[in-house]
């Protein structure tokens, strides 16, 4: 979750905002998903302590990189050899700031341990928040802060499609919240997660983040930080570790985007595909945890909506980031620049790290559908706002489910 700015009244009659609803470039990893084993990893590491290079997905089989596509990599200034040996931190601007079709997320096997996932903050810069009254004349009064309930675990059986994206940021390492989606091309057998914009790139001061990763159910049995201390891998990450290798958000995010404040928020979305570190013994995302949620793109207005349920595993004080909680609330309206598409707000205590979480409201048929995500929020922690979920959200869908049909 993102912090507000000061006074956002400030910025009314500001121009030169982009608002066309064309698609960005989907970013995807060139060819091969790549694996690339890191030292401390699960025992498959060399005798001379070097991490050996493989296809993702191909279990013990090692694979040699073909020449032609490390050659199409480093024409794209990336080295494979360097990147697994810890180039990957590199964050020099020259090499951060990328075209949006230079994703690049090989697998680096074994690089989010139990510490590290345990240890990730939540991407947010603290600021005071003043009044936010927005430019079309909309918003309704803020809502009185609803408590964040922890969920009851174990969490596959509360909240399935609920986990903790994991990433590396300039600034160290870092976690939102994202959820398991529908895809249209491989019905019952999704691969691709969703989250808030922010929580896969930086936005317009900024390019992709690195080394992203899913972890559906993350701490299952909604263990203490106390207790995961000595925590093993498969105790926090029963379902694996799943990593990107395609993410996409939308244009407005990557031209216009920040760490705080509004800009980009009303087009704050994203959709990642996601590969199993490990292999998943051919179970697609959605079978391993058992369901996936579907999309609405055309949820009703505000007042037709009765209540909207956020989760996600907030990391800044008073949470620390190892449990799943939720809050149920009546949305209203957030309107923040006159060019932008109102957003949902409601009342929630949940802080940083709960970005990108799901906002699930239940159809006129009963069925839940997610219809936003975590984006923006208060740093006194009293209410979230979300993107309302239309044409511009559709097409990264689309796009990211359309490039992997018939795979």
């Amino acid at each position: 979750m993102r912090s507000i700015r000061p006074s956002f009244t400030a910025r009314r009659g500001r121009g030169g905002r982009r608002t066309s609803t064309s698609l960005t470039a989907v970013a995807l990893v060139s060819a091969l998903a790549l694996t690339a084993t890191a030292c401390n990893g699960d025992g498959d590491d060399n005798a001379d302590g070097k991490p050996t290079a493989t296809a993702a997905g191909t279990g013990d089989g090692k694979i040699t990189i073909p020449d032609d596509l490390k050659k199409r990599l480093k024409d794209h200034g990336f080295d494979v050899d360097k990147w697994k040996n810890g180039a990957w931190k590199n964050w020099n601007r020259q090499d951060w700031l990328r075209e949006a079709n230079d994703f690049i997320n090989p697998i680096i096997k074994g690089l989010w341990d139990p510490d590290r996932m345990r240890h990730a903050d939540d991407p947010d810069q603290g600021v005071d928040d003043n009044d936010i009254s927005g430019d079309q004349g909309v918003t309704d009064p803020t809502p009185q802060p609803v408590k964040a309930q922890a969920v009851t675990p174990p969490y596959h059986t509360s909240a399935a499609t609920s986990g903790k994206l994991l990433f590396d940021a300039p600034e160290g390492t870092m976690v939102c919240s994202a959820t398991v989606v529908t895809d249209p091309a491989h019905p019952g057998k999704s691969n691709l997660v969703w989250t808030a914009g922010h929580c896969v790139h930086a936005g317009k001061k900024g390019g992709w983040y690195r080394n992203l990763a899913f972890v559906p159910s993350y701490n299952n049995q909604g263990k203490s930080a106390a207790e995961l201390q000595n925590a093993s891998r498969a105790e926090v990450a029963p379902y694996g570790v799943w990593w990107a290798d395609a993410a996409k958000t939308s244009q407005q995010w990557i031209s216009e985007g920040g760490q705080t404040g509004g800009n980009g928020a009303s087009y704050d979305f994203a959709v990642i595909h996601v590969t199993p570190e490990q292999g998943s013994g051919g179970k697609s995302l959605e079978e391993t945890v058992g369901g996936a949620l579907p999309v609405k793109f055309d949820a009703p207005a505000v007042p037709q909506v009765k209540s909207i349920t956020a989760s996600g595993y907030p990391a800044a004080a008073p949470y620390d980031g190892q449990l799943l909680y939720q809050c149920q609330d009546k949305p209203g309206r957030l309107s923040i620049e006159h060019s932008d598409p109102t957003m949902y707000r409601i009342g929630c205590t949940m802080t940083g790290g709960s970005s990108g979480g799901g906002w699930v409201e239940t159809g006129t048929d009963g069925k839940p559908a997610l219809v936003s995500n975590t984006s923006i929020g208060p740093v006194s922690a009293g209410w979230l706002a979300g993107p309302r979920l239309g044409e511009v959200a559709k097409g990264v869908y689309e796009s990211v489910s359309k490039q992997f049909a018939g795979r």
